[in-house]
């Protein structure tokens, strides 16, 4: 049975619903994938639809977690059950086969997740949009003509049409930020070591990457991490533990905060006039609800950032490429890989081992320098991104002449400025929908908060929630 409210709940207030048997965990599985038959067709960000799998998993019996019963949708890189079949997006890992379940898999199971299906990502997840060439592009629910972020796009759009409230993402450089921040949704990037990685992952791209979903609530975000948080056996790295949690954090308005307000990052372009306007706004809402705010300025050498962000970045893309290339027996080439990741491949191919130790090295100096220009802070706010959203085939992975540092400039630099230096230090961001464009679009704010402390960011995220109501909002294309 097809439930007609389904879309209008976040994954609480459904799994609620599942509680008082109002709906049944079948009833919200239906609901999921009609809404995935109704809007794939245009938006193009659900890749397998998994009506045997999920009824599979009800039958199994669902444990008794927060999200019993909730429809959920798994990004086709990283987190993976037993037997999915994904690709990263890309020719060369089409059809690859996953033979266990990992530890955040299991943890989101055992949160009474049930999953319905696979998102659509950028060929190997290096790109701020959603294009691969396997799939063909996945449309921003709110405009069909512009881009819905990378490179957890599909998993963003499935959440800003209403297909699910909470689907998996992962972050890089702004993976799960920027989907959030077009989509109009919570992006949570998390402490580095927050989540767990295992068994297949320790340090993911050399400690930039982080695991975790998108949401449209606050409270769902902070209700994930409390269900899924936490080492795993052989951990490479943990967060330290939250005070008092995370849901709770957000359901408790901070006392007074002191912020600082940055409005450019070193080396990149200027901030649109609009995106200036609305940190502006963003602003005098905070000092409304009794906040303080300050300019800050963080002072480090871009090119060195670009650099050593760089050397990482390629270094596990060509790794991964490898890897795949072994398990499906293809050829790196232009018949299976995209121009500029063969670009970037070959790059990662003529690094050295002293090279990215001193990338390490590098990085690690940045942010001592950055974390301590944030002493005396509460949180820092920026834009979400630079610019206004990128319309579909401007961030093109497939364009010629395109080296490696050209394509950072193109993606980073000149439109997610603000979303990478936090994958470097490690601290949590979360991207909240405080605005709308002149276009229309989501523009989003980032709060950053200091390494470890989630539950500030929570707390301000849910305040601002009820002050800037963005839950009425919706996609012009809907469930």
């Amino acid at each position: 049975m097809i439930f007609k409210e389904y879309a209008q709940h976040d994954g609480l207030g459904l799994a609620e619903l599942v509680r008082r048997k109002q709906v049944s965990p079948e009833d919200l599985v239906d609901s999921a994938l009609d809404a995935i038959e109704r809007l794939n067709p245009k938006v193009n960000c659900v890749v397998q639809k998994l009506r045997d799998h999920a009824m599979g998993e009800i039958k199994a019996g669902l444990p008794l977690g927060p999200f019993r019963g909730v429809p959920f949708l798994v990004k086709e890189f990283g987190m993976h059950f037993k037997g999915m079949v994904s690709s990263a997006g890309s020719r060369l890992g089409q059809g690859m086969r996953h033979e266990h379940d990992t530890v955040m898999m299991e943890r989101c199971r055992a949160a009474g997740l049930v999953t319905v299906g696979t998102t659509t990502l950028p060929e190997m997840a290096f790109n701020a949009n959603s294009e691969a060439l396997l799939y063909g592009p996945t449309r921003n629910p709110w405009n069909l003509d512009y881009s819905a972020g990378g490179s957890s796009g599909g998993a963003g759009a499935a959440v800003g049409c209403g297909m699910v409230p909470i689907a998996h993402a992962n972050d890089g450089g702004g993976s799960i930020r920027i989907p959030a921040a077009v989509n109009g949704l919570v992006g949570m990037k998390v402490t580095r070591g927050r989540t767990p990685g295992g068994p297949d992952m320790g340090a993911l791209l050399w400690g930039l990457g982080v695991e975790f979903v998108e949401t449209r609530s606050v409270r769902d975000s902070a209700a994930m991490l409390d269900a899924i948080a936490g080492p795993d056996d052989g951990y490479y790295y943990t967060a330290q533990p939250p005070k008092r949690g995370f849901l709770a954090s957000a359901m408790t308005p901070p006392g007074a905060l002191r912020i600082g307000v940055v409005d450019a990052m070193p080396g990149a372009m200027k901030t649109a006039p609009e995106n200036l306007a609305r940190l502006s706004d963003t602003v005098k809402l905070l000092e409304s609800l009794g906040h303080r705010c300050e300019p800050l300025t963080f002072d480090y050498d871009a090119p060195t950032f670009n650099e050593s962000t760089i050397r990482l970045w390629a270094t596990t893309l060509g790794y991964y490429m490898e890897q795949f290339a072994k398990i499906t027996g293809r050829k790196i080439g232009p018949d299976t890989a995209e121009r500029v990741t063969l670009a970037v491949y070959e790059y990662g191919r003529s690094l050295k081992a002293f090279q990215i130790e001193e990338a390490m090295a590098q990085q690690n100096a940045i942010t001592r320098g950055v974390c301590t220009a944030m002493r005396g802070y509460d949180v820092v706010l920026t834009p979400g991104l630079g610019r206004d959203v990128a319309r579909l085939g401007e961030l093109d992975q497939n364009a010629p002449n395109l080296d490696m540092l050209g394509w950072w400039n193109h993606i980073i630099q000149n439109y997610s400025t603000f979303t990478p230096l936090f994958n470097t230090t490690g601290q949590p961001a979360v991207m909240l929908p405080l605005w709308q464009a002149k276009s229309g679009l989501p523009m989003a704010m980032q709060f950053v908060g200091h390494l470890g402390d989630e539950e500030t960011l929570y707390s301000l995220a849910g305040q601002l929630e009820q002050a800037q109501p963005w839950a009425q909002r919706r996609a012009p294309n809907y469930a």
